[in-house]
Parts: C-alpha cells; structure tokens; sequence
C-alpha cells in the first residue's frame, strides 16, 4: 500500500475516536502494521529489527533501509531526506502528551546526524540510533 495511505488512516482512526494523539498501546498497534510492510518491502529478517525498540541496532544494510522504511511510511522522509519538521508534526500528532516534549528534545538533539549520510538507509539508522541513545525511556519504534 501506499505510504500515505497509512497516514491518512492512522489520522482518520484518531480523529473518528475524538482523541489528538495515541497512547502507547495505539502507538505499538500502529508500529506493528508499519513493521509488516517494511518486512515485505525492504526483505529484512524479523529477527535483525525485533530489538530496536530497546537499543540493539544491528549496522547491516537491510536493518538501515527497514528504519528508513518506517520513516517513509511515517511521512518523516521528505524528497528522499530525513525532515526535522515532518518529525515534529508527526510527534504532535501521534504520541502521547506526556511523552511529546522528551521525545521533540530528542529529534531536536538529533536532528544534524542525517547530514552526514547522502544515503537515506544510512541517515535513517544513525538518527533512530541518536534518538534511542538520547532518549531511552521514550523510544518508540516499529
């Protein structure tokens, strides 16, 4: 499916149930879908991204472009470049009110990393990383 759609209906669901952004729970639901089709689409094992959430990236090409996958999906990748507004949009709109100023501090604290890299895979990977190491406790990934 197209990236946008998933978007579009995440949005849809929240705005239907009346409510400005997810809780973790709704967060993780949605992470789950995500994770579904980067699998399929990037051909990663399962098992190379199922620690992510809790710090164990693996520095291989195909976990690289999973997370860049995750940030298509997500809208935060813009013109094949990580978008440190689209970032910020996207934390207004999905997490939690109690998890949105850390996690915004983070994308602030990170959001240099992906000039280094020209490849997305590669800038997706050490700003996930930067974002997980700054912020532990909020790190949210699918």
């Amino acid at each position: 499916m197209e990236k946008s759609y998933w978007v579009v209906l995440i949005t849809a669901i929240m705005i239907a149930g009346g409510c400005d952004a997810m809780t973790k729970e709704q967060l993780r639901k949605t992470g789950k879908m995500l994770r579904k089709q980067c699998l399929g689409k990037v051909g990663v094992e399962e098992e190379k991204i199922s620690q992510i959430e809790k710090g164990k990236f693996i520095e291989e090409k195909d976990v690289m472009c999973y997370i860049a996958c995750v940030y298509q999906m997500t809208q935060i990748v813009k013109n094949n470049k990580l978008s440190y507004e689209s970032a910020l949009k996207q934390v207004d709109l999905m997490y939690p009110a109690d998890m949105k100023a850390s996690v915004k501090a983070s994308i602030e604290n990170c959001k240099d990393v992906s000039k280094k890299y020209k490849d997305v895979c590669e800038a997706s990977y050490w700003t996930a990383k930067c974002l997980y190491d700054d912020n532990p406790k909020d790190f949210m990934f699918a």
